[in-house]
């Protein structure tokens, strides 16, 4: 038996419930973002809308029409210097953790980035979950800094990881 190939694509407006349920279960039950409440399918629209209309990639990987993960760029800051430089975002469903979705996902973000002139990305990671440091150092990414307690959640201090991929 032959399992289903996982499509990675850019993420349409149809995606959005799959990726609220995506990312509510990580506010829910993970410190990789520090949100406390999960934005709706409706913010979500709106997010896929805006990062496409300004041309950058929303991605998502989709295995017999299921979004098992998504990721996308965004430009790190709104100052002019900052043009070239993003920062990523990614999240797998957690039945899709271990499976290489996350990795996949990554690399076509990587390229995709690339494609829109971005010279640099950073992988903002917080409470410095190790599944998405490990992802992201497979992927590339080298250590480029921590701020040390910066976050409150599930009652304890967390720290936040940044990393940095080259994308020249």
């Amino acid at each position: 038996m032959r399992l289903a190939e996982t499509v990675i694509r850019p993420a349409r407006e149809g995606d959005a419930q799959a990726v609220c349920d995506i990312y509510a279960f990580h506010v829910a039950h993970g410190t990789a973002t520090f949100d406390a409440i999960a934005p709706d399918a409706a913010q979500w629209t709106r997010k896929i809308g805006e990062i496409a209309g300004n041309g950058w990639p929303f991605l998502v990987a989709a295995r017999e029409g299921e979004v098992l993960g998504y990721c996308y760029a965004a430009r790190l800051r709104d100052r002019a210097a900052y043009a070239r430089t993003c920062e990523n975002s990614i999240y797998v469903a957690e039945a899709a953790r271990g499976t290489g979705i996350g990795t996949g996902l990554l690399a076509h973000l990587i390229d995709a980035a690339r494609a829109c002139g971005f010279e640099q990305m950073i992988a903002v990671i917080g409470g410095g979950e190790p599944a998405s440091v490990a992802l992201h150092a497979r992927c590339g990414f080298v250590h480029a800094g921590r701020l040390r307690n910066v976050g409150f959640k599930f009652g304890r201090r967390l720290d936040t990881v940044y990393m940095q991929r080259d994308l020249t």
